[in-house]
């Protein structure tokens, strides 16, 4: 075999590309850490559960500007004469902080706090009060259930987790936790508001095609903690978020629910393993969150789902020699999106493509019978 061809053989065995998570068993890390120095509640060694408090601290509140010279009409150096209240003194939602009453109490001019807080200062050269709302406490917790395994000293802590571990294509909403609730067990099938009853609250409900727009409305009536479903239509998304969503960081939606999207968007059957290993899990909790980010530093929505580790070793094996033939892959765009394979061959030519440029591209063989030939940057892996 010529050097040519060993180089080709070698370029057709392996090819890097991001990779969507569907493990039975892995071991995952989460940093827990604090905006600003405080205290850390736990040490290495200890376990947690899903919403054990990690570490706490406190925020300064927001600054109130004042220009209380100009209020009264004094020149900025002689405010210091008028202040009721000093550095330091903690103040009342309109209460008075500076003035006076002349004309034998005819004529009063006060200046009255805009919240309750303390005064941070007063300023002879710009005759202005800085008064400061009281610090808000802000703490953070596990998330996910399992062991401390490195303590940041005043910061947080790093939690290590063994279990099955779901990487979903989209999200929104935060970190929450809930019992795995399979509410649609065909994966064509679409989770609709009827299912949705009151015993479901504080569950995370699994299943579907599609989680439909009147479904979530319903589920944020009920209290349900998470949704993890095939797809979801963009205008039903913006009609629970009252807005139309952007392609920066999910995640921080203050709605009380988190959904998972495990395919994209629209009417996606969700992937049979996906749906099989949620299905082992009935009754468990799970850890999800719904922040996502598809630019530079790419985050994906999660489920983490805490187990013993008595799981066969296959299962434990990672996915660490890149793309090759037979590895299962999902589409990530279009014309194709959210369509799951398995690779053919990955040619080692250059193609050229929609775009007129010149890429490496992959075969892959879809579901429903079809090949298609696409940039290898349009797919991702399916680590399972």
């Amino acid at each position: 075999m010529s050097s040519g061809d060993v180089d080709k053989v070698a370029l057709e065995a392996h090819a890097y590309t991001p990779g969507l998570k569907v493990k039975a068993y892995t071991v995952v890390k989460r940093l827990r850490r604090l905006p600003l120095p405080g205290e850390v509640f736990v040490k290495v060694g200890d376990q947690v559960d899903f919403a054990t408090e990690v570490a706490r601290t406190m925020i300064p509140g927001e600054p109130h500007l004042i220009n209380a010279a100009a209020k009264l009409g004094i020149e900025k150096d002689s405010l210091a004469d008028y202040m009721k209240k000093k550095i330091g003194d903690k103040v009342s939602k309109d209460e008075r902080i500076a003035g006076f009453t002349g004309f034998f109490g005819l004529m009063k001019n006060w200046v009255l706090s805009p919240a309750d807080g303390y005064i941070e200062n007063v300023s002879k050269a710009s005759g202005q009060v800085v008064v400061r709302e009281n610090p808000v406490p802000v703490s953070i917790r596990s998330y996910v259930g399992g062991r401390v395994v490195e303590v940041l000293e005043r910061e947080g802590a790093l939690i290590e987790a063994e279990g099955a571990f779901i990487q979903g294509i989209f999200g929104i909403g935060g970190e929450t936790h809930g019992q795995i609730h399979i509410i649609v067990k065909d994966p064509r099938a679409r989770l609709t508001e009827d299912l949705v009853t009151p015993d479901c609250r504080g569950m995370v409900l699994v299943g579907g095609a599609l989680a439909t727009g009147e479904a979530l409305k319903r589920c944020l009536k009920v209290g349900v903690a998470g949704v993890i479903t095939g797809g979801i239509l963009d205008v039903d998304l913006e009609g629970l978020l009252g807005y139309e969503i952007g392609v920066a960081i999910t995640g921080e939606e203050n709605i009380g629910l988190t959904i998972v999207i495990t395919e994209g968007f629209g009417e996606m059957a969700m992937n049979p393993r996906t749906l099989e290993l949620l299905g082992k899990h009935e009754g468990r909790m799970a850890a999800i969150s719904g922040a996502t980010q598809i630019r530079a530093g790419v985050i994906r929505p999660e489920v983490i789902i805490p187990t013993e580790a008595s799981v066969e070793l296959s299962e434990r094996e990672d996915l660490t020699g890149g793309m090759m033939s037979g590895t299962p892959v999902r589409i990530i765009r279009q014309p194709y999106f959210g369509a799951l394979g398995k690779v053919v061959s990955l040619p080692v030519e250059l193609a050229v493509v929609e775009t007129e440029s010149d890429v490496r591209v992959v075969e892959v063989a879809l579901e429903d019978g079809r090949r298609v030939v696409v940039p290898r940057a349009n797919v991702e892996i399916i680590e399972v």
